[in-house]
């Protein structure tokens, strides 16, 4: 097979014609690096193997553009990577940026769990089920859930000093932030001594 023409189009990509015929569009970088250009000879494997290295690529730029944004699991980086590109190839382009470090299930769960911690005040069995929908293995999340929750007595009070504070004036209030609390996660035991401790003050 004989590639006749090779045009360069928008967002990187070439086009590229085989035998007077509009073939396939690769990376424009990934091209020139193969060598290949108009008027080379190219077997159905070579071709087969651009296309790959093409997809490669792409996932690789996709994926370090949405690291960009914001730290992300390899879970939330597959679900981004696998449609557009396939999964031999999303796998090829997360495993390269693992190896480089941009790409760290542990140091996103840890830095994910303290925000959660820190920001929204959530008692361990939340955050679990924060990290868990992230793709984070269990093993990882009992560790770090372990190591970083913090008292969730204090944590509670927190809520209850800002989020709830105009709440516990009345009866029906108090239900609600302790209906609000239930669904964060908390326990009724822990709620309960938290209340006691607020009422007190």
């Amino acid at each position: 097979m004989l590639i006749t023409a090779a045009e360069e189009r928008k967002k990187g990509m070439t086009a590229l014609y085989i035998d007077g015929e509009y073939a396939v569009s690769v990376d424009t970088v990934t091209l020139v690096s193969s060598g290949f250009r108009t008027g080379s000879e190219i077997t159905d494997e070579e071709l087969y193997e651009l296309i790959n290295a093409s997809k490669v690529s792409r996932a690789k730029e996709k994926a370090l553009y949405l690291i960009e944004y914001r730290a992300r699991s390899r879970r939330e980086i597959e679900d981004k990577l696998v449609p557009l590109f396939g999964e031999e190839a999303s796998d090829k382009a997360i495993e390269r940026l693992e190896q480089l470090g941009l790409i760290d299930d542990e140091a996103f769960a840890v830095e994910y769990a303290r925000q959660l911690f820190e920001n929204k005040h959530y008692p361990g069995k939340r955050v679990a089920f924060e990290l868990m929908k992230k793709g984070i293995d269990r093993e990882l999340i009992d560790e770090i859930t372990e190591e970083l929750e913090p008292d969730p007595a204090e944590q509670i009070e927190k809520l209850l000093r800002t989020k709830y504070s105009r709440n516990m004036n009345d009866e029906k209030g108090r239900q609600r932030a302790i209906n609000g609390l239930r669904a964060m996660g908390f326990s009724w035991y822990d709620i309960k001594d938290a209340m006691n401790s607020y009422e007190e003050l």
